[in-house]
C-alpha cells in the first residue's frame, strides 16, 4: 500500500500518532510541521515531508489517506491528492471541513465536531478510551499496545534521577502546576539529582535529556510523550485535559486534579486549577516510581 498521513501539530500528538507506523504495511508518506521532520525522517518505509514542500506528496496515488488535522488548509490539500480511501477530515462544499464516518469516534470530540464545541467537550470528558484505541478502531484495527516509532534520541550531557518539565506552553497555560520549585527542593533534600529540562535546539536533544533520567515529572505535554517513547517512567499531572486518552505503557503514574471537570479543556490560566494537586501527592508518586523502577532493574539483573 501507499499511505499518506497528514499530522502536523502538536509535536506530542505527532509522536503518539507514530503508533500507526507499527501497523501500516508498504510505503508511508508523512506530511508534518518542519520542527517534527527530524522525528520521522529516515525511518524505514517512511518518506517525511514538511508542510512547506507538501506538493511533493502529489507525485503518486495513495491507497489510503489519513488526515488527522482539522484545519481548512490541510483539508483542502487532501482534495488535491489522488487517493482511493480517506480517513479523517476533508473539505465539503462551501469550504466546510467535515470528517469521514469511520473517524467520528475521534473527530466527534474535536473542534470540527458535528455536535458543536460544547457537546464535543462533554464527549471528551466522558470518553475513557485512548487516542490509539480510537484511531486504530476507526481504521479497522485493534490497538494492542503498539509503541511509538520515532528516531533515536541525541546524546546529551544532562543526566540525573528526576527531570522536571514545568513549561506548559502558550496554548494550554493551565497545564502548568504551581509547585515545581518546591518539588525540586523536596526531591533534592531526599538526596536525588534533579534537573529542570532546558530548551534545546532540536527535539531529538530534548528527547535525549528525558531519556537520561530515571523519572520525568510534568504535565500533559511533549516531554511526557518523549518519556513514553523512550521507555522512561513518568509522573504526569492532569489539570485540564483528558488523562484517559493517554496510553501509559506501564510507565506512567497519572495524577488527576480533583477539579479536572470544572476546568476541563479550558485554555485560560487559573491558580485554583494549577494548585489543586498537592506537593505531597506528586512527591510521593515520584518516590514510588523510582522505587518501583529500581526494583524492576534488580529483578532483571537477578534473573
Amino acid at each position: 500500500m501507499n499511505v499518506l498521513i497528514i499530522k502536523l501539530n502538536a509535536t506530542g500528538d505527532v509522536v503518539r500518532t507514530t503508533t500507526l507506523l507499527r501497523q501500516l504495511q508498504g510505503e508511508v508518506t508523512w506530511v508534518t510541521a518542519e520542527t517534527n521532520v527530524e522525528l520521522l525522517d529516515g525511518l524505514p518505509g517512511v518518506r517525511c515531508l514538511s508542510w512547506a514542500v507538501r506538493d511533493a506528496a502529489r507525485d503518486r496515488s495513495y491507497d489510503l489517506v489519513i488526515n488527522l488535522e482539522d484545519e481548512l488548509e490541510t483539508a483542502a490539500f487532501v482534495a488535491q491528492v489522488s487517493h482511493k480511501q480517506l480517513f479523517g477530515a476533508y473539505l465539503k462544499e462551501q469550504g466546510v471541513v467535515a470528517y469521514t464516518d469511520d473517524s467520528r469516534q475521534w473527530f466527534d470530540m474535536s473542534l470540527i465536531s458535528a455536535h458543536g464545541r460544547r457537546r464535543a467537550d462533554e464527549l471528551k470528558l466522558q470518553n475513557r478510551r485512548t487516542y490509539q484505541e480510537l484511531i486504530f478502531e476507526g481504521l479497522g484495527w485493534r490497538f494492542a499496545g503498539e509503541t511509538y516509532f520515532v528516531q533515536i534520541p541525541a546524546v546529551t550531557p544532562l543526566y540525573g534521577d528526576v527531570a522536571i518539565a514545568p513549561v506548559a506552553g502558550p496554548v494550554w497555560p493551565m497545564k502548568g502546576w504551581a509547585y515545581y520549585d518546591q518539588l525540586k527542593e523536596s526531591l533534592e533534600t531526599a538526596g536525588l539529582r534533579v534537573n529542570v529540562l532546558p530548551r534545546r535546539p532540536t527535539i531529538l536533544e530534548h528527547m535525549g535529556d528525558v531519556r537520561n533520567h530515571r523519572c520525568l515529572v510534568g504535565g500533559d505535554s511533549l516531554p511526557m510523550h518523549l518519556a513514553l517513547a523512550t521507555g522512561t517512567p513518568c509522573v504526569t499531572i492532569f489539570n485540564c485535559t483528558s488523562p484517559w486518552e493517554i496510553y501509559d505503557y506501564g510507565l506512567q503514574t497519572k495524577i488527576v486534579s480533583p477539579v479536572l471537570e470544572e476546568f476541563f479543556y479550558q485554555r485560560g490560566q487559573n491558580t485554583v486549577a494549577m494548585s489543586a494537586v498537592t506537593l505531597a501527592e506528586v512527591h510521593d508518586a515520584v518516590m514510588k516510581r523510582l522505587q518501583d523502577t529500581a526494583g524492576s532493574v534488580l529483578l532483571e539483573q537477578s534473573s
